[in-house]
């Protein structure tokens, strides 16, 4: 499956080097002012060139094909599309017979019967995440005033994140790291619990970006070892306004009006420049694989417009869901 959403829904389609990839949007409210250059602040931080992040270079210019008429929404889907140019399919022509560690190669090859176009992870590839970006952009403008804002606080278990890059770029190696996100001025009473509360939507769709392998809402982890007293949020204002935020701005599964904030872990690339001892299928026997292509030293460098985008996605499809059963009413006690 390839969609997410209830009512704003979200599909993602294309490889990584076939010849385009793009996302349709649907239920998006019409009326929204939407051209070709609101996608690309957003698009550009996406987009590789800086120390450590691969030399592939795409323009990932959009394409608005449907759903946008005299640069407004019209209410039905809308579809954007990228093309793809600079390609360098060889790189992957070994993969079938030897799937890389940490790759989808082998689980792809069985799922998909041999079928799946693996050139550049194909579908697999966090080159799909322009359409997650491209859609972000979109739901952002459906939750103004709010704000979603992310950033990349660790990497290789340091926050000396330069540090931690060179290091790992003089050994050949990749590393991970961990990426903050917070919405500022929250729309109050999103969520559907049990199955689709804030949490769980947000979670559902972070974890569907590639690399990420953890996610935690406010106080997180470190919960299990603080007492009740502390990490209550008492309330200080007849706004709801609380002293704390242990509860990164969700109760119950639905927000609360503070800021909503979580972190999520992000594993190194996979395709490192270490050579790796592992099997070779069509032979029956290990080798040493060393994989080629252009990669990331670490993906988590441009993973927080990614991860913005993803709880923009999610907050704008529980914003519909809400006004779908409870109408326009202003959301206050």
């Amino acid at each position: 499956m390839n969609s997410f959403g209830v009512v704003f829904k979200v599909s993602l389609f294309g490889e990584s080097h076939g010849n385009s990839i793009g996302a349709v949007i649907d239920g998006c409210p019409p009326g929204i002012p939407i051209g070709p250059d609101d996608f690309m602040n957003d698009l550009s931080k996406r987009q590789s060139g800086s120390k450590g992040t691969t030399k592939r270079r795409e323009t990932d210019k959009p394409e608005i094909l449907s759903g946008v008429c005299n640069g407004v929404s019209t209410g039905s889907p809308i579809a954007l599309v990228t093309r793809n140019s600079d390609k360098i399919s060889s790189d992957y022509e070994d993969f079938k017979s030897v799937p890389r560690p940490g790759h989808a190669d082998y689980v792809a090859g069985i799922k998909y019967s041999g079928f799946a176009d693996l050139r550049g992870s194909g579908h697999f590839s966090g080159r799909i995440t322009w359409g997650l970006v491209a859609a972000g952009v979109i739901a952002k403008l459906i939750l103004k005033p709010a704000e979603i804002n992310a950033k990349l606080i660790s990497a290789g278990g340091s926050t000396e994140i330069d540090k931690a890059l060179e290091k790992a770029m003089s050994e050949g190696d990749t590393i991970g790291g961990i990426v903050e996100c917070r919405i500022i001025n929250p729309r109050k009473a999103l969520g559907e619990p049990f199955f689709y509360s804030v949490e769980s939507a947000i979670s559902h769709i972070v974890f569907s970006i590639p690399a990420i392998k953890g996610i935690e809402f406010g106080s997180g982890f470190s919960a299990a070892s603080m007492k009740g007293s502390v990490h209550n949020d008492p309330f200080i204002d007849n706004n709801g306004r609380t002293s704390t935020n242990n509860s990164g701005g969700i109760n119950g599964g639905i927000s609360n009006g503070n800021e909503i904030y979580f972190r999520a872990a992000v594993k190194p690339t996979s395709s490192t420049g270490v050579t790796q001892h592992t099997y070779d299928f069509s032979r029956d026997q290990m080798t040493e694989l060393g994989v080629k292509g252009r990669h990331d030293t670490c993906i988590a460098l441009r993973m927080p417009v990614i991860i913005e985008a993803a709880a923009a996605i999610a907050l704008a499809d529980l914003l519909l869901i809400d006004r779908g059963i409870n109408g326009s009413r202003k959301f206050q006690l």
